[in-house]
């Protein structure tokens, strides 16, 4: 007996792991371990650099992804296809660790000169970029649950991280309570889906839906699983938590939270459309039509009604949402599947530089004014013209206006959507296009007050901009005039193997 085990065990080979898929994965898990362990040693008049080090670590995790995308063999998966390397995940990967080298520069002077603590902070936004790439690359539901967590449990207590300002606690507390509430939906959904198809491996439990004739069992598992991410996307009606938790967390947080954090909840709801449910679209395309419509309708007029520019910005996340969620609901037709993807992966990437581009200009502006009423942007184009005119790119381009980048968006989504050719799909595409208008008006407010209005208090001091500002400002409106300038530059980021070819779709 002995020997027999002797001579199996001889015989057994370790699975070979390919290193290079995983490297962005695990350069992010040494860069956590570095940062943790200079914030423990060194002297605090010296943390200043934690910010610089998080930059590189973020700036180093790219590199393997610039290295994967120009080698041979993609799509690469790994763990019985638990966990795949493709153009889509390498997109969203080097997406991810964009955002979050903007957010460190925009970031580092407000910790500096609000005396938080910095190395709690670079190693939680570390954690939380972790869990955002593994979202990316993740095919099966314990892998995205754990991904999901990973990024948001950080996010938590980054929202409350002014630990004596009871707006921020407000924020974390609201984040936290509801989050805990969606993830609790969000798991019970799974664990109904595993159950009834007794996998949970994407790919099999779209295997085991292919006929389209679902139980009761599962169309509940597909409705809970939606809810959970419209929670994380805050699609309403889940998006209650969204104006006060971005108004009450640092202004950094906030981008963070706008931008990757809504990226990740659809980047994995992309994933679990297009590979498990690509045969359950009678259940969730009328469910995401209607977050949709909701989304964007109830986010634009609430939009409307603000004075507080973070505020406004919160309602106008809440109603870009809705325009990424649009082609979703058509991801079933198989005339709109493969443009549906596409839209909403460039979305996401343009909607990543406007946005950040529009927080990063807040940051500059309440330096001085020490308020974040639209009202205190009045006169910005006296005293700082550059300010004033990025300002300008910045709205114009979530506003939709050509050439910039968030015109090229929305009219991909339309694309999307009316590439269905049915009058559901007209009919979303009417909604969408008036609040398109609607959502001028609240943009083109700020505007006004810019270029139109006398400065508070007739107080004309110019702003003096510190230099990772000015560099992440660079970055976002580089990116933001670039992608309407030039389409090409993403529009081909539809063509991923993996997903479109998993359903027999184009992309």
């Amino acid at each position: 007996m002995i020997a027999a085990l002797f001579a199996q065990a001889s015989e057994w080979v370790a699975p070979t792991i390919d290193w290079h898929a995983i490297a962005p994965e695990l350069v992010l898990v040494i860069g956590i371990n570095i940062v943790l362990l200079i914030d423990l040693n060194i002297e605090e008049s010296k943390k200043w650099a934690l910010a610089t080090l998080t930059g590189f670590v973020m700036l180093g995790a790219l590199i393997p992804v610039v290295t994967l995308a120009v080698s041979d063999g993609l799509p690469r998966e790994l763990f019985d296809g638990r966990y795949v390397v493709d153009e889509y995940a390498l997109v969203l990967k080097a997406f991810f660790l964009l955002v979050a080298y903007v957010v460190i520069l925009m970031s580092q002077t407000e910790l500096e000169e609000g005396g938080y603590y910095q190395g709690e902070f670079y190693v939680l936004m570390l954690c939380s970029v972790l869990g955002m790439v593994m979202m990316t690359s993740s095919r099966d539901l314990i892998s995205i649950f754990i991904a999901l967590e990973l990024l948001s449990i950080p996010a938590y207590m980054l929202a409350a991280w002014r630990k004596r300002d009871v707006k921020s606690n407000e924020a974390g507390v609201k984040y936290y309570l509801l989050g805990v509430f969606a993830s609790a939906i969000l798991l019970y959904g799974m664990s109904l889906l595993f159950g009834s198809t007794n996998s949970t491996l994407l790919t099999d439990i779209g295997a085991a839906l292919t006929d389209g004739n679902l139980t009761s069992l599962e169309i509940i598992a597909v409705v809970f699983i939606i809810s959970g991410f419209a929670f994380k996307v805050s699609a309403v009606p889940f998006h209650t938590w969204a104006p006060d938790t971005y108004e009450g967390a640092p202004t950094p947080v906030t981008a963070f939270l706008s931008v990757a954090s809504k990226a990740a909840g659809f980047v994995a709801l992309v994933s679990i459309i297009y590979l498990a449910f690509p045969n359950a679209s009678d259940v969730y395309q009328p469910f995401i039509w209607v977050l949709a419509a909701l989304t964007m309708t109830i986010g634009n007029v609430l939009a409307l009604r603000q004075t507080n520019i973070v505020r406004m910005l919160a309602y106008s996340s809440v109603s870009q949402g809705g325009f990424i969620l649009m082609p979703l609901a058509f991801a079933g037709e198989a005339e709109a599947s493969g443009s549906a993807l596409n839209a909403v992966v460039v979305y996401l990437l343009v909607y990543g530089f406007m946005n950040l581009g529009a927080f990063a200009i807040v940051i500059a502006v309440s330096r001085k004014t020490r308020s974040g009423e639209i009202s205190s942007f009045a006169g910005l184009f006296g005293y700082a013209p550059g300010l004033a005119v990025l300002t300008t790119i910045f709205f114009a381009s979530l506003a939709g206006i050509p050439p910039l980048g968030g015109w090229f968006a929305k009219f991909n989504a339309f694309k999307a959507v009316l590439d269905a050719q049915n009058n559901w799909a007209y009919v979303l595409a009417s909604i969408a296009a008036v609040n398109t208008v609607i959502s001028a008006a609240y943009y083109m407010k700020v505007l006004r007050v810019v270029w139109m209005d006398e400065a508070p208090d007739g107080d004309t001091t110019p702003i003096v901009t510190p230099s990772p500002i000015m560099a992440a400002l660079g970055i976002t409106v580089i990116g933001t005039i670039a992608v309407g300038v030039y389409p090409r530059l993403v529009a081909g980021f539809g063509e991923l193997q993996d997903l479109t070819g998993a359903i027999g779709v184009g992309g």
